[in-house]
């Protein structure tokens, strides 16, 4: 898809990742919608690009339907719905023992939020035989995430969930994207932003990159029609490994969850990035 001239939603699109990819696809002459709890953010996102902002909590199913009525009425019908919110909440000890409402949070967000909006567009993408959904998964939906069994989980539910998109539509003219990063310099990992100077450390973080970098990668697989998009490439080598050696997989994670425990005391997310 050629982003130029589409009518696009991005959620979660008031900072992080999503203000990137909603910077990037207007630069490339998208008329974008920019939904968000976060509604002054949101605001300030929008006028940038001379988008649309519109107050979304995703995981309400009433607050999708009202986003693509709000969309459609101002913009016209959706070509490409971006399913971008997502939550990390740190994991307080074994596998098992986030809340049940942390469970849920994470549940409705990353699955449950995907299911609402393609509930919502699908129907008249089927009916035009065009359209496009793109949701945000992780490498831990195809990998994991140390120390995060509810993130891990319900990442992998989204790149399941996007999978049956893709199969049961593709014959409906939808195509389907599902992207797949590891470290992002987002505010999920503490970073508010780039420094104008440069000097924000995240260049020397291996394996971190930018928003700004992701939306590059981005549009080079939605122009491709990708299904798997992964903005750190490297991803793509640990899932053959997994895939043939699982046994070995499982034992480099162990061995990998030790080193960062060793390093750190524990598993939190927003100092493992940069040990490891």
């Amino acid at each position: 898809m050629k982003l130029d001239g589409k009518h696009v939603v991005i959620t979660g699109g008031a900072r992080g990742i999503g203000k990137a990819l909603c910077d990037r696809f207007a630069a490339e002459g998208a008329k974008v919608v920019v939904a968000d709890r976060l509604e002054e953010q949101a605001q300030a996102t929008a006028a940038a690009i001379n988008g649309l902002a519109v107050v979304c909590d995703v995981s309400k199913e009433s607050d999708i339907q009202n986003l693509v009525a709000t969309a459609e009425a101002h913009f016209g019908p959706i070509d490409l719905f971006c399913s971008n919110a997502g939550l990390f909440r740190e994991e307080p000890g074994h596998a098992a023992s986030a809340s049940n409402a942390d469970w849920e949070t994470n549940w409705q967000v990353h699955v449950m939020s995907q299911v609402y909006a393609a509930r919502a567009v699908l129907p008249g993408m089927i009916e035009r035989g065009e359209g496009y959904l793109l949701n945000m998964a992780s490498a831990a939906g195809l990998l994991s995430q140390i120390g995060n069994a509810a993130y891990s989980t319900t990442k992998h539910a989204s790149v399941g969930f996007s999978e049956s998109l893709s199969i049961s539509h593709r014959d409906d003219g939808i195509r389907v994207s599902v992207m797949c990063p590891q470290f992002v310099a987002t505010p999920m990992l503490g970073y508010d932003g780039a420094s104008s100077d440069g000097r924000d450390g995240i260049d020397e973080v291996d394996g971190l990159i930018r928003p700004e970098q992701l939306a590059d990668v981005v549009v080079k697989g939605l122009e491709k029609e990708e299904f798997l998009i992964l903005p750190h490439p490297e991803v793509a080598q640990f899932i053959e490994y997994k895939a043939t050696q699982y046994d070995k997989w499982l034992d480099g994670m162990r061995k990998l969850r030790r080193k960062v425990i060793s390093k750190l005391g524990g598993t939190n997310s927003v100092e493992m990035h940069k040990h490891i």
